[in-house]
């Protein structure tokens, strides 16, 4: 098998679920043209249940983070001015990641194809859909929504290390090649969207996609998870499931040892 074969082979773990039939959803999108970047996103017309439904999801999750969530995220959450008020405005959010640490907020369909992503993470840009799930969908929702992208993902792009290794992720994946690629794609499930991190008062939480998820909320710090130390030569290898609750999870002592740490393995890798 040549390499061209080899790379066809490696796809990630969406698309995989995708091809076995799981949600089509779940299939990454390629954008053909440029997306609203910054000043040009527009806020939809959400109807009286959209708004509901964020409401909802932020009272529900805002319960367990205190104790949970990381120092890092709580403070990033306060900068966005999230609450239940009202589903966020995404060029508000740019707008104050801009003032803080350069960053900016694209709105995307969807799920977008990994070179897309990357590409704006290498740009500092965070892409997100402006899309909510709907009442059916509460407790679960197969495909990323704006309430994983904004209550997940945006509070600790306020935070400079971690928004700097953000971007430096961004840019080692566009020189991934091969397995690499399937890498990177592991590390970033580990760190950004199932991370945690130790503190003096205990372990906390700062993935993603546990902080907004009502059921790994709950699980992520609890006797059923096997939680290991900070090794990206160990988080590469490391199998996961991305349909059912998380039974390993790696842990980081500050966040720049998570920019240091990816920094010194992209250089091993030749990613640099």
């Amino acid at each position: 098998m040549n390499k061209k074969e080899e790379e066809k082979k490696i796809i990630s773990a969406y698309e995989k679920a995708a091809q076995d039939g799981i949600d089509p959803r779940c299939i990454p999108q390629k954008l053909e043209n440029p997306v609203p970047e910054h000043e040009e996103i527009i806020y939809p017309n959400y109807t009286a249940e959209e708004q509901s439904n964020w409401s909802f999801l932020y009272n529900r999750q805002m319960k367990f983070l205190p104790g949970r969530a990381c120092e890092e995220y709580i403070e990033g959450a306060g900068k966005l001015n999230l609450s239940e008020e009202k589903i966020p405005y995404l060029k508000d959010l740019s707008h104050i990641f801009y003032k803080s640490t350069g960053w900016k907020v694209a709105r995307v369909p969807g799920l977008i194809h990994e070179q897309n992503f990357f590409e704006m993470l290498r740009r500092k840009v965070f892409p997100s859909t402006d899309y909510i799930r709907g009442k059916e969908e509460l407790d679960y929702t197969p495909a990323p929504d704006l309430f994983h992208d904004i209550f997940g993902h945006m509070p600790l792009l306020t935070n400079k290390s971690f928004a700097s290794f953000y971007q430096m992720f961004g840019e080692a994946a566009m020189k991934a090649e091969g397995i690499n690629r399937k890498y990177l794609e592991t590390f970033h499930w580990f760190t950004v969207e199932f991370g945690l991190i130790r503190k003096p008062e205990g372990m906390r939480i700062y993935g993603a996609g546990i902080v907004s998820s009502h059921g790994e909320v709950q699980s992520a710090l609890s006797g059923n998870v096997e939680v290991k130390e900070f090794v990206p030569e160990n988080i590469i290898m490391q199998e996961y499931d991305v349909w059912h609750l998380q039974p390993i999870l790696f842990a980081i002592e500050s966040f720049e040892q998570l920019e240091q740490g990816f920094k010194e393995w992209t250089k091993k890798a030749g990613l640099t």
